[in-house]
C-alpha cells in the first residue's frame, strides 16, 4: 500500500484507516488493537501494531480523550519555571507521572493571580484528568475553586489553601526556619534579616496576612528564632516584595545602611545568590562581615565559596508524592484529603560565624 498522500503543508496525518487497509482488516478491529481495548488476537493485533509503526500513526489524544473521558495527562501549574526548587519537583511529579501511563504538561503562574488563573484555564481546556498547583495564593482561591469546579481532581504542593479541601504536600517549614535562624542566633547575631520575593501590600506586621503559606510558616519560624533569642520588635526584620524591589538591590540597602544587617535568612536559593552577588559587589566578606544561610540546597550552594549552610527540602519527594496522590484521586479514590509534611534537614557549611560586632538588640 501507498503512504498517504502529501500536502502543502507536508504528509498526511496517518489515520486509523490507513492503518486497517495496511494491515489488512476492519476500522474497528484495527482502532480495538491500537487502543488495547476489545477481543483482538495476538497475532491480528501484532499486525495492526506492526503497520501503525510502518505508517509512523500517531493516537488522536483528543478523540481518545472523547471516547474514554480520559486523556492520560496531568497539569501542573508552578510558581517560578526559574527556581530549582519548582524544576526538581516537577522532575519528581513526571518521574511518577510517565510510570503511571500518564503525561505532564507544565504551566509557570510567575506567582501572580491572573497568570495563574490563565494557566489553569489553559490546562482545563486541554481536558487534563487533574492537576497539580503550587498555588500564587493561600487566601484567595478562586482559582483553585475552579479546578473543583470544574470535577477534576486537585493536589496542591509546597502550599496549602485555606478552605479549599484538597489533597497536599508541603515540607515543615516553620520547624526548619526556625532551626535554620537559630543557628544565627546562637553564634551571636541579633541583627538578623529574613527576605522573601512573595508580594506584599505594606510593611510586615505580625497582624498581616502573608499570602502564600510556606512562605507564612517560614516566616513564624523564624520569629520564633528571634523572640526565643531576646530580639526585640523580630517582625521588623522580616523584609517581603524582594522581587518588586530587586533582590541585589534590597540586599545592598539592608548591608549599607545606618544598623546594616550581619546575616541574612534567604527563603530560597534564588534569593541567597542574590545576597551573594551584592555582597561580593560590596566587598563584604561571608561569613567574615555576613552570615548566610537559606533554603533549599541548590548546586551552587555546596560549590561556592564559602559554601552555604542551607535547609534543604525533599523537593523530588514533594513532586512525586503529590503526583502519587494526583493519580489515585484520577482512577477514583473518595477517602478524605489528607496534608502530608515532610521534614527538612540542615547541611551545615562555612557561611555562618559571629558577627564581628554583637550589637544589642
Amino acid at each position: 500500500m501507498s503512504e498517504p498522500a502529501a500536502t502543502g503543508n507536508g504528509r498526511r496525518e496517518v489515520t486509523v484507516s490507513d492503518v486497517a487497509a495496511a494491515a489488512g482488516v476492519s476500522k474497528a478491529t484495527a482502532a480495538r488493537a491500537l487502543g488495547d481495548y476489545g477481543a483482538v488476537s495476538d497475532a491480528v493485533r501484532d499486525r495492526v501494531l506492526g503497520a501503525a509503526d510502518r505508517l509512523g500513526y500517531r493516537p488522536n489524544a483528543l478523540a481518545r480523550t472523547m471516547s474514554t473521558g480520559r486523556s492520560n495527562t496531568l497539569g501542573i501549574v508552578v510558581g517560578d519555571i526559574e527556581n530549582p526548587f519548582f524544576a526538581q519537583a516537577t522532575r519528581g511529579a513526571a518521574d511518577v507521572a510517565a510510570a503511571a501511563g500518564f503525561d505532564l504538561i507544565l504551566s509557570n503562574s510567575d506567582e501572580d493571580l491572573e497568570t495563574e488563573a490563565k494557566a489553569i484555564g489553559v490546562q482545563l481546556a486541554k481536558r487534563v484528568d487533574g492537576l497539580l498547583v503550587a498555588s500564587a495564593s493561600s487566601v484567595e482561591t478562586e482559582n483553585l475553586r475552579s479546578v473543583v469546579d470544574a470535577g477534576r481532581p486537585l493536589v496542591l504542593f509546597d502550599r496549602t489553601a485555606q478552605g479549599v479541601e484538597v489533597d497536599s504536600v508541603i515540607a515543615a517549614n516553620r520547624s526548619g526556619a526556625r532551626e535554620l535562624t537559630s543557628l544565627l542566633v546562637d553564634a551571636g547575631h541579633r541583627r538578623i534579616a529574613f527576605i522573601s520575593t512573595m508580594t506584599h501590600p505594606t510593611d510586615f506586621d505580625r497582624s498581616a496576612v502573608v499570602a502564600t503559606s510556606s512562605v507564612a510558616e517560614r516566616v513564624e519560624g523564624f520569629l520564633d528564632a528571634l523572640t526565643a533569642g531576646g530580639v526585640q520588635h523580630p517582625e521588623r526584620h522580616v523584609h517581603l516584595n524582594a522581587r518588586r524591589e530587586g533582590v541585589e538591590r534590597m540586599a545592598t540597602r539592608l548591608l549599607t545602611g545606618a544598623d546594616p544587617v550581619t546575616a541574612v535568612v534567604a527563603s530560597d536559593s534564588l534569593i541567597a545568590l542574590g545576597v551573594f552577588r551584592a555582597a561580593r559587589e560590596l566587598g563584604v566578606q561571608i561569613p567574615r562581615d555576613l552570615s548566610l544561610v537559606a533554603f533549599d540546597d541548590a548546586d551552587w550552594t555546596g560549590v561556592a565559596t564559602p559554601g552555604i549552610t542551607v535547609m534543604a527540602q525533599p523537593i523530588h519527594e514533594i513532586g512525586a508524592e503529590a503526583a502519587e496522590l494526583l493519580i489515585r484521586r484520577v482512577r477514583g479514590d473518595g477517602r478524605p484529603p489528607v496534608t502530608r509534611v515532610l521534614k527538612q534537614h540542615l547541611i551545615e557549611r562555612e557561611s555562618v560565624a559571629p558577627p564581628r560586632a554583637t550589637p544589642v538588640a
